[in-house]
Protein backbone atom coordinates (compact mmCIF):
# COMPACT_ATOMS: atom_id res chain seq x y z
CA UNK A 1 0.00 0.00 0.00
CA UNK A 2 2.77 2.42 0.96
CA UNK A 3 4.83 1.53 -2.13
CA UNK A 4 1.81 2.06 -4.39
CA UNK A 5 1.12 5.46 -2.83
CA UNK A 6 4.77 6.45 -3.23
CA UNK A 7 4.71 5.32 -6.85
CA UNK A 8 1.66 7.41 -7.73
CA UNK A 9 2.99 10.46 -5.89
CA UNK A 10 6.42 10.25 -7.54
CA UNK A 11 4.95 9.52 -10.97
CA UNK A 12 2.53 12.44 -10.76
CA UNK A 13 5.30 14.75 -9.53
CA UNK A 14 7.58 13.64 -12.33
CA UNK A 15 4.99 14.14 -15.06
CA UNK A 16 3.90 17.56 -13.78
CA UNK A 17 7.46 18.82 -13.30
CA UNK A 18 8.47 17.50 -16.75
CA UNK A 19 5.54 19.40 -18.27
CA UNK A 20 6.64 22.53 -16.40
CA UNK A 21 10.18 22.14 -17.76
CA UNK A 22 8.84 22.45 -21.30
CA UNK A 23 6.27 25.17 -20.67
CA UNK A 24 8.16 27.38 -18.22
CA UNK A 25 9.37 30.65 -19.72
CA UNK A 26 11.95 31.34 -17.05
CA UNK A 27 15.02 29.12 -17.72
CA UNK A 28 16.03 29.06 -14.06
CA UNK A 29 12.62 27.76 -13.05
CA UNK A 30 12.78 25.23 -15.90
CA UNK A 31 16.07 23.87 -14.55
CA UNK A 32 14.62 23.67 -11.03
CA UNK A 33 11.63 21.71 -12.36
CA UNK A 34 14.10 19.50 -14.23
CA UNK A 35 15.86 18.72 -10.95
CA UNK A 36 12.51 17.80 -9.39
CA UNK A 37 11.86 15.50 -12.35
CA UNK A 38 15.21 13.78 -11.84
CA UNK A 39 14.51 13.28 -8.13
CA UNK A 40 11.09 11.81 -8.92
CA UNK A 41 12.60 9.42 -11.47
CA UNK A 42 15.27 8.43 -8.95
CA UNK A 43 12.55 7.63 -6.43
CA UNK A 44 10.81 5.44 -8.99
CA UNK A 45 14.09 3.60 -9.65
CA UNK A 46 14.43 2.96 -5.91
CA UNK A 47 10.92 1.51 -5.83
CA UNK A 48 11.88 -0.79 -8.72
CA UNK A 49 14.96 -2.01 -6.86
CA UNK A 50 17.47 -0.23 -9.14
CA UNK A 51 19.39 1.67 -6.49
CA UNK A 52 22.44 2.08 -8.70
CA UNK A 53 20.49 3.87 -11.44
CA UNK A 54 18.83 6.08 -8.83
CA UNK A 55 22.21 6.98 -7.38
CA UNK A 56 23.66 7.74 -10.82
CA UNK A 57 20.64 9.85 -11.71
CA UNK A 58 20.98 11.93 -8.56
CA UNK A 59 24.77 12.28 -8.54
CA UNK A 60 25.43 12.77 -12.26
CA UNK A 61 22.35 14.53 -13.55
CA UNK A 62 21.17 16.44 -10.49
CA UNK A 63 24.55 17.05 -8.90
CA UNK A 64 26.50 17.87 -12.03
CA UNK A 65 24.55 18.45 -15.23
CA UNK A 66 21.49 20.29 -13.92
CA UNK A 67 23.39 22.40 -11.39
CA UNK A 68 26.05 23.24 -13.97
CA UNK A 69 23.38 24.26 -16.46
CA UNK A 70 21.70 26.36 -13.77
CA UNK A 71 24.94 28.20 -13.02
CA UNK A 72 25.63 28.73 -16.73
CA UNK A 73 22.16 30.17 -17.27
CA UNK A 74 22.52 32.48 -14.26
CA UNK A 75 26.08 33.63 -15.11
CA UNK A 76 25.66 34.21 -18.84
CA UNK A 77 22.65 36.47 -18.35
CA UNK A 78 21.14 35.43 -21.68
CA UNK A 79 18.13 37.37 -22.91
CA UNK A 80 15.86 34.41 -23.57
CA UNK A 81 12.99 36.67 -24.61
CA UNK A 82 15.04 37.80 -27.62
CA UNK A 83 16.38 34.30 -28.17
CA UNK A 84 12.88 32.78 -28.29
CA UNK A 85 11.50 35.54 -30.50
CA UNK A 86 10.10 34.01 -33.67
CA UNK A 87 10.26 30.46 -32.33
CA UNK A 88 6.48 30.09 -32.63
CA UNK A 89 6.93 29.99 -36.39
CA UNK A 90 8.50 26.56 -36.02
CA UNK A 91 5.58 25.27 -33.93
CA UNK A 92 3.67 23.60 -36.84
CA UNK A 93 6.80 21.75 -38.02
CA UNK A 94 7.69 20.74 -34.47
CA UNK A 95 4.15 19.56 -33.81
CA UNK A 96 4.16 17.50 -37.01
CA UNK A 97 7.46 15.85 -36.06
CA UNK A 98 6.10 15.13 -32.58
CA UNK A 99 2.97 13.51 -34.03
CA UNK A 100 5.05 11.35 -36.38
CA UNK A 101 7.32 10.23 -33.54
CA UNK A 102 4.34 9.48 -31.30
CA UNK A 103 2.72 7.44 -34.09
CA UNK A 104 5.94 5.46 -34.58
CA UNK A 105 6.19 4.75 -30.87
CA UNK A 106 2.55 3.64 -30.79
CA UNK A 107 3.09 1.32 -33.77
CA UNK A 108 6.16 -0.20 -32.14
CA UNK A 109 4.31 -0.63 -28.85
CA UNK A 110 1.28 -2.34 -30.39
CA UNK A 111 3.31 -4.47 -32.80
CA UNK A 112 5.82 -5.64 -30.19
CA UNK A 113 5.78 -9.41 -29.89
CA UNK A 114 8.06 -11.11 -27.40
CA UNK A 115 9.17 -14.67 -28.01
CA UNK A 116 8.54 -17.32 -25.43
CA UNK A 117 11.31 -17.34 -22.87
CA UNK A 118 13.01 -14.29 -24.36
CA UNK A 119 12.86 -12.38 -21.09
CA UNK A 120 14.94 -15.07 -19.41
CA UNK A 121 17.86 -14.47 -21.79
CA UNK A 122 17.84 -10.73 -21.12
CA UNK A 123 17.92 -11.09 -17.38
CA UNK A 124 21.05 -11.30 -15.29
CA UNK A 125 19.70 -12.64 -12.00
CA UNK A 126 21.37 -11.33 -8.88
CA UNK A 127 22.83 -14.04 -6.65
CA UNK A 128 21.19 -14.37 -3.28
CA UNK A 129 24.35 -13.59 -1.33
CA UNK A 130 25.30 -10.50 -3.44
CA UNK A 131 23.98 -6.96 -3.24
CA UNK A 132 22.42 -5.37 -6.29
CA UNK A 133 25.14 -2.73 -6.68
CA UNK A 134 27.93 -5.29 -6.13
CA UNK A 135 26.46 -7.59 -8.79
CA UNK A 136 26.12 -4.71 -11.22
CA UNK A 137 29.71 -3.66 -10.58
CA UNK A 138 30.90 -7.21 -11.20
CA UNK A 139 29.09 -7.26 -14.54
CA UNK A 140 30.44 -3.87 -15.63
CA UNK A 141 34.06 -4.34 -14.57
CA UNK A 142 34.30 -8.05 -15.39
CA UNK A 143 31.99 -9.19 -18.16
CA UNK A 144 31.38 -5.90 -20.00
CA UNK A 145 34.60 -4.07 -19.14
CA UNK A 146 35.52 -3.54 -22.83
CA UNK A 147 32.17 -1.91 -23.64
CA UNK A 148 32.45 0.17 -20.48
CA UNK A 149 35.87 1.43 -21.52
CA UNK A 150 34.64 2.16 -25.04
CA UNK A 151 31.70 4.14 -23.65
CA UNK A 152 34.10 6.15 -21.49
CA UNK A 153 36.33 6.78 -24.51
CA UNK A 154 33.36 8.04 -26.53
CA UNK A 155 32.37 10.40 -23.72
CA UNK A 156 35.97 11.64 -23.45
CA UNK A 157 36.14 12.35 -27.19
CA UNK A 158 32.79 14.15 -27.00
CA UNK A 159 34.03 16.28 -24.12
CA UNK A 160 37.23 17.17 -25.96
CA UNK A 161 35.25 17.99 -29.10
CA UNK A 162 32.97 20.32 -27.15
CA UNK A 163 36.00 22.10 -25.69
CA UNK A 164 37.63 22.47 -29.12
CA UNK A 165 34.42 23.78 -30.68
CA UNK A 166 33.96 26.39 -27.97
CA UNK A 167 37.62 27.44 -27.90
CA UNK A 168 38.06 30.97 -29.19
CA UNK A 169 41.27 32.87 -29.67
CA UNK A 170 40.79 36.51 -28.85
CA UNK A 171 43.11 39.20 -30.09
CA UNK A 172 44.99 41.19 -27.49
CA UNK A 173 44.76 38.56 -24.76
CA UNK A 174 48.12 37.67 -23.21
CA UNK A 175 48.67 33.91 -23.07
CA UNK A 176 51.50 31.82 -21.75
CA UNK A 177 53.56 30.14 -24.50
CA UNK A 178 55.29 27.20 -22.84
CA UNK A 179 57.16 26.17 -25.99
CA UNK A 180 58.66 29.64 -26.40
CA UNK A 181 59.58 29.82 -22.72
CA UNK A 182 61.38 26.49 -22.75
CA UNK A 183 63.32 27.13 -25.98
CA UNK A 184 64.44 30.67 -25.27
CA UNK A 185 68.15 31.42 -25.02
CA UNK A 186 70.03 33.31 -22.33
CA UNK A 187 70.40 36.32 -24.59
CA UNK A 188 66.64 36.50 -25.00
CA UNK A 189 65.82 36.00 -21.34
CA UNK A 190 68.48 38.11 -19.60
CA UNK A 191 69.56 41.66 -20.36
CA UNK A 192 72.71 42.87 -18.66
CA UNK A 193 72.80 46.62 -18.09
CA UNK A 194 75.88 48.43 -16.91
CA UNK A 195 74.50 50.87 -14.37
CA UNK A 196 76.88 53.54 -13.33
CA UNK A 197 77.23 54.49 -9.70
CA UNK A 198 74.80 57.18 -8.67
CA UNK A 199 72.61 56.77 -11.76
CA UNK A 200 69.43 54.79 -12.19
CA UNK A 201 68.43 52.50 -15.00
CA UNK A 202 65.90 54.90 -16.40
Amino acid sequence: MLAAAAFYILAATGVISAFMVVTSRNPVRAVLFLIVTFFSAAGLFVLLGAEFLAMILVIVYVGAVAVLFLFVVMMLDIDFATLKAGSTGYLPLGGLIAIVLAAQLALVGFAWVSADGASVHFQAPTPDDTHNIAALGALIYDRYVLFFQLAGLVLLVAMMGAIVLTLRHREGVKRQDMHRQVNRTRAEAVEVIDVKRGEGIG
